[in-house]
Parts: structure tokens; sequence; C-alpha cells
């Protein structure tokens, strides 16, 4: 069987940011598509002393869930919780009603454990900031990371749902394992997502959302 042979000085594909080389639909040329199975790479924010960090563009009808991953979360001030909300159009208020549920395990270095539901962080159409960790510290090596889930954001019949999962360094050196879900109370399409921390600046930190296929 004969093999065939590329020419690779007559493809001519122009470059694309977080795109790879694949073949077309029709398997006889090539074309840049999406970089990393169904996951496709929208936006990056990086914190450095931050207030919040805001996504204010990229959530839309393209994809009906979006992932936005927090990574090397680090705040100024000591035991403060990590959070977001949401909001609609061009609105900046963050105040959307939320219906949430939270609860979370933890071991410190001692060996002391906790296991339970947290009433402390869950909202019963609440329009505060979502708890999405618990108390992290601001020592050199404490921090927090995770990921939250927006479904079918731009949904003009359902509420909005939400989940997401964080583990973080606490203040008092334990390990915490936490997890919210709920959802957004509103018909509106979501827009736009702040994250802060309950009091402080973000020291440092990344902030990369994802739209799923």
């Amino acid at each position: 069987m004969a093999l065939s042979k590329v020419d690779f000085n007559n493809i001519n594909v122009t470059p694309a940011a977080s795109k790879a080389l694949k073949f077309n639909s029709a398997a006889d040329g090539f074309e840049t598509g999406d970089l990393g199975g169904n996951m496709v790479l929208l936006s990056t924010a990086t914190a450095s002393s931050s207030a919040t960090i805001d996504i204010t563009s990229g959530i839309d009808s393209t994809y009906k869930e979006y992932q936005i991953h927090f990574t090397s979360i680090h705040p100024a001030t000591d035991s403060t919780k990590f959070t977001c909300q949401f909001d609609t159009g061009t609105n900046t208020s963050y105040n959307q009603a939320i219906t949430s549920t939270f609860f979370r395990a933890a071991q410190d270095e001692s060996a002391t454990t906790d296991f339970g539901y947290k009433t402390a962080e869950d909202q019963a159409q609440g329009t505060a900031f979502q708890t999405l960790t618990g108390t992290i510290g601001n020592g050199n090596d404490e921090s927090c990371a995770g990921i939250l889930h927006l479904f079918d954001p731009a949904s003009t019949t359902s509420v909005k749902h939400f989940m997401g999962r964080a583990q973080g360094y606490t203040h008092n050196n334990y390990a915490i394992d936490e997890f919210v879900a709920g959802y957004i109370n509103t018909t509106t399409a979501i827009t736009r997502i702040r994250f802060k921390f309950a009091s402080g600046n973000i020291d440092a930190g990344t902030i990369k959302m994802y739209g799923i296929l």
C-alpha cells in the first residue's frame, strides 16, 4: 500500500490562539480547530492585589456550560472566604437572588476532622455573595483552588444552575474539601460573574473560563 506524503510547505493555515491543526470535515485538507478536546479556553485573568476579578464578556449562548477554574487564589487578609456573585446584561450590582446548599469535609494538621452541612454558607433567596470556600489563610503557602460550573446562562426560560468544588488551606491549618450548588433565580440571561474575598483583596491567583462543547 502506497503512503501519501504531505508537502508541509503548501499548508497555509493562519495561526490562532488556543487552536490546533486538524483535518477538515471532508478529510481532504487542514484547518484550525479547538484545542484540548471539548474545553475551549475563553479568558484568563490574573490577580495582583485586586479587589475583584470580574468576567464581563464571553458568557453567552455559544455554550450550554461554562467552567471557571480558579487556581492559587491567595488572600491579602487572613481568615477570609472566597466568594462569587452574578449579574445580567451590563449591570454591575452583582445581587442576583440565589438559593444554594453547602457542605464540606475537613482535617487539620493534628488530625482533627470536620464533616457536615454548613448552614452559614447557604442562601435561601439571598442576594449576598455566594461562599465558595471557608476561611483561607494569608500565609505565604496558603491559598485555594477549585472549579465553578455555570449551566445554560443564556436561557431566558429557566433559572440558572451552578455548582462548585474547591479545596483550600485555611487560616487554622485545615485542608478543606467544599461543595456548593444552587440556582440563580432569574430567567434573564446571566452575562457576568464577580469573584472576591469576603474581606480584603485577592493578592494573587489565576481565573480561567472555558466553554464546554
